[in-house]
C-alpha cells in the first residue's frame, strides 16, 4: 500500500509540472495581447510600456522566463532572477494588473467563499442522492423508482443559472414569492460563520441539485448490477439479513465508484466550475472572481487561478486513488 501511495504521490507531482508547463505557454508564449501594454494601459506611451516589460523580465529568452516561472510557483529560492520580477514563491503567482495586489493573497481572500459553498453542496448532494439511489435500485421498476429517475433527469438537463434565477425568484427573501432563504448577495452581509451558512443555504440547494442526480442514476446503475452478484445471493442464502445484504454487501461495493466522481466534483469546483452560482447569488469566491479577471483582461489572476485550480483538480485525483486502492485492496496490487 505505501509502495502505491509513493508511486501516486510521484505521478502526481510531475503531473502538476506538466500542468504549469502547459498553462505557462498558453499564457505567455500564445496570447497576441502583450502583458506589457496590458499592465500599463490604453494610454501608455512606449518608454512606460519598455520599463514594465524590464520590470516583469518580458525582455528575457523563453526558457529563463520559464525557469523563473516555475522557480516562483513551487519553490522558496531566488533563482533565475525572482525577487527582481515578481518576488520568490511558493504560489507566487505575480501580481494583477489592475490592483497590482498580489495573485496569491486575492485567491486566498476569496478562497473561504467558494470551499464553504462547495462544502455545503458536497453534504446536500451527498444527503439527497446517494439515499435515491439506493432506494431506487432497490424498488426497481417501481413508481418511485421512475419518478425519481424522470425527477434526476430534469435537473441534471436544468442549467444551474436558471436553476438558480428559478430559485431566487420563488423563495428569496428580496425578490421571491415566497419570502424564505436569503437572496442575492446576502453572503456579503454575514458577519459570523452561521449567518454565512445561512446565506448559503439556497445556493448550496441549487448546486448539489443537478450533481445528487447524477449520482442518484450512477449508485442507481452500479446497484443494479451488484445485487445480481453471485456473493449477494450467496449472503442471502446464509440467512443473512436483507438490510446487511443491501448496506455491508451491495453498497460498499456499488459505492466505490462514487468516490472517484466525488472527488473529481470536488475539485473542479474549488477549482472554479461553481462560477455560474457565484455569479448569480452574488457571491465573493474563486470563480466569480476569475470572470472578473477575465473581463478586465487581467492575465495574472486568470493564470493564477487557472493554475490553483489544476493543483485542486491533481491533489483530489490523488485523494480518490489512494482512497480507491483503500476500498478496492484489488487496485494496490495492479
Amino acid at each position: 500500500m505505501l509502495r502505491y501511495i509513493v508511486r501516486r504521490v510521484l505521478w502526481g507531482i510531475l503531473l502538476l509540472f506538466l500542468v504549469s508547463a502547459v498553462i505557462f505557454l498558453i499564457f505567455y508564449v500564445f496570447p497576441n495581447a502583450d502583458p506589457a501594454k496590458l499592465r500599463a494601459g490604453r494610454e501608455a506611451n512606449p518608454r512606460v510600456i519598455a520599463q514594465i516589460r524590464e520590470q516583469l523580465g518580458l525582455s528575457d529568452p523563453i526558457w529563463e522566463q520559464f525557469l523563473r516561472y516555475m522557480t516562483q510557483v513551487f519553490t522558496p529560492f531566488d533563482w533565475f532572477g525572482a525577487a527582481q520580477h515578481g518576488g520568490t514563491g511558493p504560489l507566487n503567482f505575480g501580481n494583477s494588473f489592475q490592483s497590482n495586489t498580489p495573485v496569491k493573497t486575492i485567491i486566498f481572500e476569496r478562497l473561504p467563499a467558494t470551499a464553504l459553498l462547495v462544502a455545503g453542496a458536497v453534504v446536500f448532494w451527498l444527503l439527497m442522492g446517494l439515499p435515491v439511489g439506493i432506494i431506487s435500485a432497490i424498488r426497481r421498476r417501481s413508481a418511485l423508482d421512475r419518478t425519481t429517475m424522470v425527477t434526476s433527469l430534469a435537473f441534471i438537463s436544468a442549467p444551474v443559472f436558471w436553476l438558480g434565477l428559478v430559485a431566487l425568484y420563488l423563495f428569496a427573501s428580496d425578490v421571491g414569492v415566497i419570502h424564505i432563504f436569503p437572496g442575492i448577495g446576502s453572503y456579503l452581509d454575514a458577519n459570523t460563520f452561521w449567518q454565512k451558512c445561512w446565506s448559503l443555504f439556497l445556493p448550496w440547494l441549487v448546486l448539489a441539485a443537478a450533481t445528487a442526480a447524477i449520482y442518484a442514476r450512477y449508485l442507481r446503475s452500479s446497484m443494479i448490477d451488484v445485487m445480481s452478484e453471485d456473493y449477494i445471493r450467496t449472503a442471502r442464502a446464509k440467512g443473512v439479513p436483507e438490510s446487511s445484504v443491501i448496506m455491508k454487501h451491495g453498497v460498499r461495493s456499488a459505492i466505490t465508484p462514487i468516490v472517484t466522481l466525488l472527488g473529481l466534483d470536488i475539485g473542479l469546483l474549488l477549482a472554479g466550475n461553481a462560477i455560474l452560482t457565484e455569479s448569480v447569488f452574488n457571491i465573493p469566491g474563486v470563480g466569480r472572481e476569475i470572470v472578473v479577471a477575465i473581463n478586465r483582461s487581467d492575465l495574472p489572476v486568470i493564470q493564477g487561478i487557472v493554475l490553483f485550480g489544476a493543483f485542486f483538480i491533481v491533489t483530489f485525483n490523488l485523494i480518490v486513488d489512494i482512497a480507491y486502492a483503500y476500498l478496492d485492496p484489488r487496485v494496490r496490487y495492479q
